[in-house]
């Protein structure tokens, strides 16, 4: 789009990022259409919730692990996600009552 606005045509475009000139209108066209809907929500997904469940019942990321099949790190990862993902919901919430 930034190469579009600069003055380039699709041809040129398309020799810049090694593809062909009907890509590149083709992308340009589903740029342009409006989204039906806004943004999905970022509320935890259900094992993300669980994961935050059992954290806060004491257990550890190694003992989620063994209950979930998957390593500590990857219950780590899927903690920190859940945090993100309420505080971003915390954010969105406050920025709406204001």
């Amino acid at each position: 789009m930034a190469m579009s606005a600069a003055g380039l045509d699709h041809d040129q475009i398309a020799e810049k990022i090694n593809r062909s000139a009907d890509h590149v209108g083709r992308m340009m066209d589903w740029v342009a259409v409006p989204r039906s809907q806004p943004p999905t929500k970022r509320s935890p997904r259900a094992v993300e919730r669980r994961v935050l469940d059992l954290r806060s019942a004491g257990e550890s990321h190694d003992e989620i692990a063994a209950r979930f099949k998957r390593n500590p790190r990857s219950i780590r990862q899927i903690e920190g996600l859940a945090h993100f993902r309420l505080a971003m919901d915390l954010l969105e919430r406050e920025e709406s009552s204001i």
